[in-house]
């Protein structure tokens, strides 16, 4: 995996190991696609020096998931029933016709009243 991030003013593709949190104009990559990345006539690639191993998830990558859990266990229920509502719907129902309201194969569904 590699992240890939653009310098438009520079005309530079950088290539390089994985982010560790998320920018704008920046792409994660699997190794396929970071291998055979090309860029536009006249972009310079610079490709940073990748890790050999994969890196293992650290304490504070441990820790983080355990506060996390711990928080969606202490959600009061009311508010756990709030954010899952959507998921409470049996069925979709289909739009009242109307001419010129479908285009192609597809159709806008409405959730039931």
């Amino acid at each position: 995996m590699a992240t890939l991030t653009y310098v438009y003013a520079d005309s530079t593709a950088v290539l390089g190991p994985l982010a560790t949190y998320a920018e704008p104009h920046c792409y994660d990559l699997c190794e396929q696609h970071a291998g055979s990345l090309t860029v536009p006539r006249g972009w310079e690639v610079l490709r940073l020096a990748m890790p050999t191993s994969p890196q293992q998830p650290g304490p504070d990558d441990l820790l983080a998931l355990a506060n996390a859990v711990r928080e969606a266990a202490s959600l009061p229920p009311k508010l756990q029933t709030t954010q899952n509502q959507r998921a409470s719907h049996s069925a979709l129902e289909a739009p009242a016709a109307a001419e010129g309201t479908r285009r192609g194969h597809l159709r806008v569904l409405r959730e039931p009243s």
